[in-house]
């Protein structure tokens, strides 16, 4: 292979490398911002809300039909915390 068809397969690799990275980082922001398409309000099963503890773990908030549960997520599994009062 020429050295000239190498150059051309490096800079289309590297520059669909560069649109897939930034595509990755506007959805990635979107769902920061809260700005991706929201969840469908009559689903069952639902994410309230997420809370880092460090890094590995992390608190969840879960809709279940209308009830809240909190579960404590890391790298040996989940536990269930517990279930909510209603409010």
């Amino acid at each position: 292979m020429s050295a000239e068809f190498l150059l051309s397969l490096a800079q289309a690799l590297g520059a669909l490398l560069a649109v897939l990275g930034l595509v990755w980082l506007l959805a990635r922001g979107a769902r920061q911002v809260g700005i991706a398409a929201p969840a469908n309000p009559q689903a069952r099963l639902g994410l309230e809300a997420r809370l880092p503890l460090d890094a590995k773990r992390r608190l969840l908030l879960l809709r279940v039909d209308g009830r809240e549960v909190l579960l404590l997520v890391g790298p040996q599994g989940e536990t269930l915390l517990g279930w909510l009062p209603s409010p």
